[in-house]
């Protein structure tokens, strides 16, 4: 208080009083954080005990982890491990409250995150079918348990059976409300009587049309769909999966990518059977090209298909 006085007699402006007693402060403050701190005189001899150590290492193994569920897992399993080894250590060697409280408060989180990420990776029993489909066609994409569980349940997607010569869609009267993919046998795909193409197991029976119309949109089939064997599908209702494709962005994302791979197959497989009345082949990627048909062709059982406009027809069967 006295030094303080004096430093107030020498200046008479209030302001500038305050501004050097509060630098003088911080200086001061700042010297002891890094010159006034007394260095360590010596280190100790005896090391802390093997549960502390055993805790360091527990803490560097979590480290480790990788990424996804099960990297997570690993990385919280050891976290909690190492967690309970310091609390341990901080209730019996060390009995400090504050050292004991924080690392409890972070195994509990750890064991939280350790619940919740089980609780996701839970064993989800499928049906033959859905499990089929999972195994061949999104597990290989890479695509979690937990994401094809919310197209199976969100969708109330079913296996439906086909028995033999039964139709799935016939031309004209059908409409498209679901989207369908074969899992067994094989549907023979026919306009007019005429022979187009086989869908065989693991394709989409109807993705040309589920990708010809818009979410707002009605339509026929123009093609009929009969089951040369005894089939089995996994069918989604139109509504439902849009829905779906609304709230994720990513499901949406994939079906399409699926959708479009399906009907470049079944484009590939119309181009090697698709023949013009001169008897050149049409190629279906290069409308104008055309490729004469070898001579040891022309004997061949492939059954010939004439190419048709079929544009006009859709807009008819649009009209009221």
């Amino acid at each position: 208080m006295v030094v303080l006085k004096e430093r107030k007699q020498c200046y008479p402006d209030v302001e500038t009083f305050l501004i050097e007693a509060a630098m003088g402060e911080n200086v001061s403050f700042w010297e002891s954080l890094v010159t006034g701190h007394p260095v360590c005189p010596e280190w100790r001899q005896e090391a802390e005990g093997s549960i502390y150590h055993l805790a360091s290492v527990l803490f560097v193994l979590g480290c480790m982890g990788g990424s996804g569920f099960f990297g997570l897992l690993y990385v919280y399993a050891f976290f909690a491990l190492s967690f309970l080894c310091t609390s341990i250590w901080a209730w019996l060697d060390v009995c400090a409250a504050d050292v004991f409280s924080w690392n409890f408060i972070l195994l509990v989180i750890c064991i939280v995150q350790i619940i919740h990420l089980a609780y996701q990776l839970r064993s989800v029993t499928f049906d033959k079918e859905f499990q089929d489909v999972y195994t061949a066609v999104f597990k290989p994409l890479g695509i979690s348990l937990t994401i094809f569980r919310k197209i199976i349940s969100h969708c109330n997607a079913e296996v439906v059976t086909l028995e033999r010569e039964h139709c799935y869609a016939v031309q004209g009267k059908t409409p498209i409300d679901k989207l369908s993919m074969l899992v067994s046998g094989r549907i023979r795909v026919t306009v007019d009587g005429e022979f187009l193409h086989y869908i065989f197991p693991l394709q989409f029976l109807d993705s040309p049309e589920w990708d010809s119309l818009r979410p707002s949109e009605e339509g026929f089939f123009q093609v009929t769909l009969t089951a040369e064997t005894k089939c089995r599908y996994i069918t989604w209702r139109r509504k439902k999966l849009y829905l779906l494709f609304a709230k994720h962005r990513f499901i949406s994302r994939l079906f399409s990518v699926l959708i479009r791979g399906d009907i470049a197959d079944k484009l590939y497989a119309l181009n090697e059977k698709v023949f013009v009345d001169s008897g050149f082949r049409f190629d279906i990627r290069l409308p104008n090209y055309y490729h004469r048909a070898l001579p040891q062709q022309s004997n061949t059982t492939t059954s010939t298909i004439r190419v048709r406009d079929f544009s006009t027809r859709r807009k008819a069967a649009k009209r009221p």
